[in-house]
């Protein structure tokens, strides 16, 4: 008996010690600063003379009274209800014929893949040229068809849509990697058995293709939301949230309140929100999404 519970209290201390590397490093990386950003967002703004204070819930309320923070939040909405479906889908399209046989297949791969492979900062640039009033690509084009030429960076109505196709250019590709390897994971001998069943191919696609993509689909959704909310790179070379702030979504806002308004409490409250935001549409998508989501 007593040997029985030496055993199992080393165990226990190997245990712990295995996972001592982990807990220090989630503790350094993620509770130590979570902790903190509440906090910070719980004080005042302190400056050279006069020390932060404690203000409770002020901050928030502040900030829910700014007109900006509604529309920072609304362009974050739009630019997330555009970007990601219409990425996902261009990515599903994409897999669909990458994974067709075909003659130069390799290089029709490599050519989806090409833009996820830019630097952000390179593809900026390069879009940058494309939007320049009178010189870009775009109005080249459509100067062709007699139209005007369009500053697509300069005005509200434009600007944040301009951001949306480059968005959608850069991680299409990347997603379509995803697809293409659960397409090439499943067993070409279900679409032989869904052909003499006598299914047509919009029902293999439907009964048989889409259920075995849905945890592929569940994991790049995933992965769309996050980037949707993390983008500032683009809009560093772009449009720095104008014109007026009609680009400007909440991470490059959250830089902006930090350290060029140096407004840290502000950029707490924004951070806190957003992190509760993600976790609230994280819980939503597994407690329904997965329970579509069929697993081998």
């Amino acid at each position: 008996m007593a040997s029985s519970s030496r055993i199992q209290g080393q165990q226990t201390l190997y245990a712990w010690l295995m996972l001592t590397p982990l807990v220090v490093l989630i503790s350094l990386f993620a509770l130590i600063p979570t902790v903190q950003t509440v906090w910070a967002s719980l004080l005042s703004k302190g400056s050279s003379r006069r020390a932060p204070q404690f203000v409770g819930l002020e901050n928030y309320q502040d900030l829910l009274a700014d007109p900006v923070f509604w529309q920072v939040l609304s362009n974050n909405f739009w630019y997330a209800v555009t970007t990601i479906p219409i990425s996902m889908a261009l990515a599903l399209l994409m897999a669909l014929w990458a994974n067709q046989s075909m003659r130069l297949r390799a290089v029709v791969r490599s050519a989806y893949f090409t833009p996820t492979m830019l630097p952000m900062i390179a593809a900026a640039n390069l879009w940058l040229f494309f939007y320049t009033p009178g010189l870009g690509v775009l109005d080249r084009m459509t100067a062709l068809f007699g139209m005007e030429s369009t500053n697509w960076l300069g005005q509200p109505e434009t600007a944040l849509w301009a951001v949306v196709v480059v968005t959608i250019w850069k991680e299409a590709g990347f997603f379509m990697i995803f697809y293409l390897a659960a397409l090439q994971a499943i067993a070409p001998e279900l679409k032989d058995a869904a052909r003499l069943e006598g299914a047509s191919r919009w029902q293999y696609g439907r009964r048989v293709l889409w259920p075995l993509l849905m945890p592929t689909t569940l994991f790049i959704l995933i992965n769309a939301l996050i980037n949707s909310v993390k983008l500032i790179d683009h809009l560093f070379i772009l449009t720095k949230g104008g014109p007026n702030n009609a680009s400007k979504l909440v991470l490059y806002w959250i830089w902006e309140m930090a350290f060029a308004y140096m407004d840290k409490p502000s950029a707490a409250v924004m951070t806190v929100l957003l992190v509760v935001l993600l976790a609230i549409v994280a819980v939503l998508q597994f407690r329904f999404i997965e329970r579509r989501a069929h697993y081998q």
